[in-house]
């Protein structure tokens, strides 16, 4: 097995993005949190306030040999609209900001050209927003969001917001998924 590495992004609400990655082939852990905070150990109640300038995000370990960064990064962007600033559907605040958070000089060139070319493809009619920083810190979220998802699925966010999102990469990424997913 090769080294495993680490992928630091912000794409809305944390339980869609935990949600989406911990379903593919290759990563090996997901957990949501608080990126790029001012202030040490946030709850989700600061974060909330926007006075921590933390970012809902998710932190991945994956296996690049199984799955590549590019690859994370396509999912990424797929998965949610990298053109709102601080805003994901309904869900608005700087804590809801598009981020990739890099960990080395590598990631921070693929990101910055895999964005590059998402604005150049005209996907979107608007630019794309998504920040790309170096990694600064990660705090774990509160316990009661870990596995969010998977256990609400019937909670009105989850089959409005994450449901739709399942189903895109179920449908679009199917060779991608983990075998007790497919």
């Amino acid at each position: 097995m090769a080294q495993l590495e680490t992928a630091t992004l912000a794409n809305g609400c944390f339980w869609c993005t935990e949600a989406i990655f911990k379903r593919l082939r290759g990563v090996e852990s997901v957990k949501s949190g608080y990126a790029d905070s001012k202030v040490a150990n946030p709850s989700y109640e600061a974060v909330c306030t926007g006075r921590t300038g933390a970012a809902e995000a998710v932190q991945i370990t994956f296996d690049p040999a199984v799955i590549s960064y590019d690859k994370v990064l396509d999912i990424f962007w797929n998965l949610h609209d990298p053109t709102t600033l601080n805003q994901q559907g309904n869900d608005v605040g700087t804590q809801y900001r598009s981020a990739v958070y890099y960990h080395n000089d590598e990631q921070k060139r693929i990101a910055e050209a895999a964005k590059v070319a998402l604005d150049e493809s005209k996907l979107y009619r608007d630019p794309v927003v998504t920040e790309i920083s170096p990694f600064t810190n990660f705090y774990p979220a509160e316990a009661y969001h870990d596995d969010y998802y998977d256990r609400n699925r019937n909670q009105g966010y989850c089959r409005l917001i994450i449901d739709p999102k399942v189903r895109k990469l179920l449908k679009e990424y199917r060779n991608d998924l983990k075998a007790e997913v497919r």
